[in-house]
């Protein structure tokens, strides 16, 4: 555990932390919306594009881990500054890019490991260092509500900068927008690691990590991650494609999207606030399940506006809702002196099933001109992450009085 017991006040952790997840997932939810506009424009393939952004989920996950090393040895502020910089660089660059090598480039390398530093592996770090157990659960359901809400605030904004300025516009607009993650930084520089000199802590990286892998319930998060970050990143950014595939107006898919945000922020804090009374392994189980469920109906129902809405409504409660209760299962089993880094592990689960997500639809698309197999894919994983979840032991790991890292 860490050596200091000072923290940062609780409402500045959660208004500065939920306004930098705010801005970083709300730009990132709204990729899709350049999915056509970018590959008619270029004359690239959907493949292409979908491509870039499996390789910016890839490096995000890679990233995290790194990410959530710094944050933990250093402190979240100097992770923030860097990755923010480099975000608004991404998006410059994915503006102006000329080939699909520069598009997987910008979009994919730069903004993934931007994304790294500047989303929910280093906030809920803060969290849980600043944060006491008994609430914990509940502020990173604050957290990741925070980030549902940038989605139906930002996607909406996005959609409204592609018609009003174009699609290169937008980009370099909101690469302005994200350099407002550089103040709130600021205030979220955390006491004891203020010095120059780094945190010191009873358990290694090593131990920890050999420790967690080791650990049977921490392998069951990670496969239950990587079905969540196939299946939202899926339809994040290949839903708008679909639908206009099958004849429904853009604005469809914009206000869909929307409405993804709006009712995950409900999810999450309701999941978030449910993992301080109830077992987190059932939540998670009953989400993957729900997931399935809803996938299935969405598929059954004769696609219209509303159909699309409701099924909208339903996934955004399901959104974004396991990321409360998968970290702080990870910090009730583990302890916090390594959260950031271990949650970027099991981040980089949920990058794998994103990466292979968003690839495999546009792949299987080109080739066999729909989405079909790849829907049946999201609806067989979420019934294999319900069953995964259901034996995870959440409490603490048994130690040795000097490795209680709580």
């Amino acid at each position: 555990m860490t050596t200091t017991t000072k923290t940062l006040p609780l409402a500045r952790i959660l208004l500065c932390g939920g306004l930098v997840v705010t801005l970083s997932m709300g730009v990132r939810h709204g990729f899709g919306l350049w999915l056509q506009p970018i590959t008619q424009d270029q004359g690239w393939t959907r493949e292409s594009f979908a491509l870039a952004i499996a390789i910016q989920n890839i490096a995000w996950g890679l990233a995290g881990i790194f990410a959530g090393m710094a944050a933990d040895r250093f402190g979240a502020f100097r992770v923030l500054l860097v990755c923010t910089l480099l975000y608004a660089l991404g998006l410059f660059g994915m503006a102006h890019a000329a080939t699909p090598l520069l598009f997987a480039l910008s979009a994919g390398v730069m903004i993934g490991m931007a994304q790294a530093g500047t989303t929910y592996a280093v906030i809920f770090g803060v969290i849980g260092r600043n944060v006491p157990a008994e609430k914990r659960s509940w502020a990173m359901g604050i957290a990741a509500a925070a980030g549902s809400f940038g989605q139906f605030l930002m996607v909406p904004v996005e959609g409204w900068l592609i018609q009003r300025f174009g699609w290169q516009q937008a980009l370099v607009v909101l690469g302005a927008a994200v350099l407002v993650i550089v103040p709130l930084a600021f205030l979220l520089r955390e006491p004891g690691f203020s010095g120059s000199a780094p945190v010191r802590r009873e358990q290694t990286v090593a131990q920890a990590l050999a420790e967690a892998f080791r650990y049977r319930s921490f392998q069951l998060l990670m496969a239950g991650y990587f079905v969540c970050g196939f299946q939202v990143v899926f339809i994040g950014v290949h839903l708008p494609s679909y639908l206009k595939d099958h004849g429904l107006a853009p604005q469809v898919a914009s206000t869909a999207l929307a409405l993804v945000g709006l009712f995950n922020v409900f999810g999450t804090y309701a999941a978030g606030s449910l993992g301080q009374r109830m077992p987190k392994k059932s939540i998670l189980s009953f989400i993957y399940f729900a997931r399935a469920v809803v996938i299935a109906l969405f598929l059954l129902a004769p696609l219209t506006p509303w159909s699309v809405y409701a099924f909208a409504a339903a996934m955004g409660l399901l959104w974004l809702s396991t990321v409360p209760p998968t970290t702080a299962a990870v910090a009730s089993i583990f302890g916090v002196a390594h959260l950031s880094m271990l949650g970027g592990f099991v981040f980089f689960s949920h990058q794998i099933g994103s990466f292979l997500g968003v690839w495999l639809g546009g792949y299987l698309y080109d080739r066999t001109g729909s989405y079909d197999v790849v829907w049946m894919i999201t609806i067989a994983l979420g019934v294999f992450a319900g069953l995964v979840n259901l034996p995870v032991k959440e409490a603490a790991i048994p130690r040795g009085p000097a490795l209680k890292a709580t």
